[in-house]
């Protein structure tokens, strides 16, 4: 949740609206775990499809708990509202995502990481790569534990509650090529790559790396869901960069725009090679920040860079697509501003995706990074940010005087 003073909490009690939002975050999760908890008060057995949806955890590795999500008494594709990142975008509100999620049921059981093959005799493993929602049966043991988990990784979770038995009482579709790479005895690494060439669905190749689906047999293992998010992304990543490190540069300076959920981004392409900038601008009461924070971070030609933040690595693959697509080489700095809208982490997806939107919305050509620079600091919605005082864009601008300097004097 957003870092809301606590002062103001206690005088609102979520009817005043004295925090600016148009409806109390604390009710809105609040009532959507009352909703999902009344539909299977006093059951113990419970039925609905699968998005599909499963998280894998790290606690306790290498012994970690599954979470195969059901939302209760929803079958087919109405199912599939319930996890589906490519389809909320633009569409679905931040208090529409929270409904949606904390309106499943997370069925938990614990597996060692080894038990790859467990699950796929189960097909629980396939349920979740499927293509379209699965029919699943839940025997849960005890109380449901109605508390919700958010991530800056992970889709946010809703009410837990241990499972005796889970059942997938329906086919899962598989996409082809997926079939065939579950029984192949290749490299992991090589598998994602494969997989994307064909369906370029991140997020099923993420549940796939995650179950233990690819990669070399003998060494298949479950992957908690974070790790492999992270992993696909830079796998993915590797890829396109020893393409795009071939391509020609960028003759202009490029602008490109989105927004969604109170994240907005600029992104910048310039002549150059490869190399990137990440700049994150967090504003006064937004998710972590209680007072206008920056942070940076920097990618060097050979794909090294200077810290890890899973938000950058979901940035960078939407860019490295774009630049993949049209067979060119460039510099890039992504500017991304969290505002006070945003105010409950819900994964690094609607990152990859606004990202992959803004590829798609150029916004201004210019002859120089100066004049871009401008532009994209006039449309801040930090007003007293200058994007030419900071440390990563003053190395870039000093960087480009040598390269114009040496270019002259040839």
């Amino acid at each position: 949740m957003r870092a809301i003073p606590a002062e103001l909490c206690v005088k609102c009690k979520g009817n005043k609206l004295l925090c600016g939002l148009r409806a109390c975050p604390i009710l809105e999760r609040f009532r959507s775990t009352i909703n999902v908890v009344n539909k299977v008060y006093n059951k113990n057995e419970i039925e609905g499809s699968t998005p599909p949806s499963i998280v894998i955890g790290e606690k306790n590795y290498p012994k970690v708990s599954i979470s195969f999500n059901i939302p209760p008494d929803i079958y087919g594709e109405e199912a599939k509202n319930y996890e589906n990142p490519k389809g909320w975008w633009g569409k679905a509100s931040i208090y529409d995502i929270i409904n949606y999620r904390t309106s499943l049921l997370s069925n938990v059981f614990e597996v060692k990481i080894e038990d790859v093959w467990k699950l796929y005799e189960k097909e629980l493993s396939l349920a979740a790569v499927s293509e379209k929602p699965v029919q699943s049966e839940s025997r849960i043991d005890g109380t449901i534990l109605p508390k919700l988990r958010f991530d800056g990784y992970v889709l946010p979770r809703g009410p837990s509650a241990k499972t005796q038995n889970l059942e997938v009482i329906e086919n899962p579709k598989i996409n082809k090529t997926l079939d065939k790479l579950i029984f192949d005895d290749i490299k992991a690494e090589e598998a994602v790559v494969k997989l994307y060439q064909d369906i370029k669905d991140v997020y099923t190749i993420i549940n796939a790396l995650s179950l233990g689906l690819l990669g070399v047999k003998k060494n298949r293992k479950l992957v908690p869901t974070r790790w492999a998010i992270t992993a696909v992304d830079s796998i993915i990543a590797k890829n396109l960069l020893q393409k795009i490190r071939n391509y020609q540069e960028i003759s202009e300076v490029e602008v490109y725009y989105q927004k969604y959920l109170g994240n907005y981004f600029h992104v910048i392409l310039y002549p150059s090679a490869y190399q990137v900038t990440w700049i994150e601008i967090w504003h006064p009461l937004s998710l972590w920040a209680s007072e206008l924070t920056i942070s940076e971070l920097t990618e060097n030609y050979w794909g090294e860079y200077s810290t890890m933040d899973g938000g950058y690595m979901a940035a960078r693959l939407s860019v490295l697509e774009y630049l993949d697509n049209i067979k060119r080489s460039a510099g890039v700095i992504i500017i991304r501003e969290i505002t006070s809208e945003y105010f409950a982490p819900l994964g690094n997806w609607h990152i990859r995706e606004t990202v992959r939107k803004a590829m798609e919305n150029k916004i201004g050509r210019f002859q120089d990074l100066e004049n871009a620079l401008s532009f994209v600091n006039q449309r801040l919605n930090a007003k007293k940010i200058h994007l030419r005082e900071l440390n990563s864009i003053k190395r870039i601008l000093k960087q480009k005087s040598i390269d114009q300097f040496f270019s002259s004097s040839k």
